[in-house]
């Protein structure tokens, strides 16, 4: 039955992002490029409404056909809704960041009471639970996920790219170990891959804050969802998500040491500055692709398999990607 979702999906996909691309030039939702921009050419915002319709109606059809549990449904469809529709009036005009904050972290928390907050997770063979601390911890988590997600979507198709090929090497680990959980995640892929074909380089359309901060919960609450299954697929989540959070989290540290706003406008990832160093946003974004399959999924592969403990699978995976942001100067103020 998935599998006849699949092209569905992104077919549904690529027709809205079209759709959407003729609003967003109508209504003039345009980025103009600046001193702060990543791009030289002005491109319509907003396509990535057309992944959040996409994934939510096919988890709605997922959970009437008894492919998805209900309460792992509401968690995802509320809180996708409320940080989708946050993104979306943003994108149309300006929400002050207390507010998005404050609707960011309520989304959180209706993903957690569903989810049933951090699950306990094991580190070296010790089982580890919070308890009701677990709550804050995991909320934390959700709310950088969703932000991380909206600073990395700086350069065509990275963000498009990074949560396609996690939500494959996701499903492949599914798959290998018994199969469960598996649609969700290349649902999601499949509503991606039909706003890629617009946001490949050079993009037609941007997501926009609806759509990066929609895949950064979504991929957080499948993280933490797989914890109740297993702790080595919560490892196996944060690994494949590696390059995106070394790059924003030590970008983030750096500048909050220089006592930067964190959340200004800035062009100081080491994505942004790898683009500007090969003078192109097509090899940074299939780096970032080749990185997640060939290396990263191998990983969580080994710990999946119980091979490798997950705390060492982490560091395994992000020492050599420290390395390579520290290298393309992560966080580091810009020369102009």
């Amino acid at each position: 039955m998935l599998w006849l979702f699949l092209p569905i999906i992104a077919v549904s996909s690529f027709g809205l992002t079209w759709a959407l691309r003729r609003y967003a030039l109508s209504r003039s939702l345009i980025d103009i490029p600046n001193s702060r921009s990543s791009h030289t050419t002005p491109t319509p915002r907003g396509g990535g409404i057309a992944i959040v319709v996409s994934f939510l109606i096919a988890i709605v059809a997922m959970l009437f056909l008894d492919m998805l549990q209900l309460n792992q449904a509401l968690a995802l469809l509320g809180a996708g809704v409320l940080v989708a529709v946050l993104g979306f009036l943003d994108d149309h005009g300006h929400i002050a960041a207390r507010w998005r904050l404050l609707g960011h972290f309520l989304a959180a928390f209706w993903a957690l009471y569903w989810i049933g907050g951090l699950a306990p997770i094991s580190v070296f063979g010790e089982k580890i639970e919070l308890g009701i601390f677990g709550y804050a911890v995991s909320a934390m988590f959700l709310v950088w996920m969703l932000n991380l997600y909206n600073f990395m979507d700086g350069i065509d198709g990275i963000a498009s790219v990074e949560a396609i090929t996690v939500c494959i090497g996701v499903a492949f680990l599914y798959w290998v170990q018994s199969g469960a959980a598996i649609s969700a995640p290349i649902l999601l892929a499949c509503s991606v891959l039909g706003f890629l074909c617009w946001n490949f380089p050079p993009a037609k359309i941007f997501m926009g804050d609806a759509g990066s901060g929609f895949l950064g919960i979504i991929l957080g609450i499948f993280a933490l969802q797989a914890a109740w299954v297993s702790s080595d697929l919560f490892w196996a989540w944060l690994i494949l998500m590696g390059v995106f959070i070394v790059d924003a989290t030590v970008t983030l540290i750096r500048r909050l040491l220089r006592g930067e706003k964190v959340y200004e406008a800035h062009r100081s990832h080491a994505y942004q500055f790898a683009s500007r160093h090969y003078k192109r946003h097509l090899p940074v974004t299939l780096a970032t692709g080749m990185i997640t399959i060939l290396w990263l999924l191998p990983i969580a592969f080994l710990v999946v398999d119980g091979k490798l403990e997950g705390v060492l699978g982490l560091l395994l995976a992000y020492v050599p990607l420290l390395l390579l942001a520290l290298k393309f100067q992560a966080g580091e103020v810009e020369l102009r």
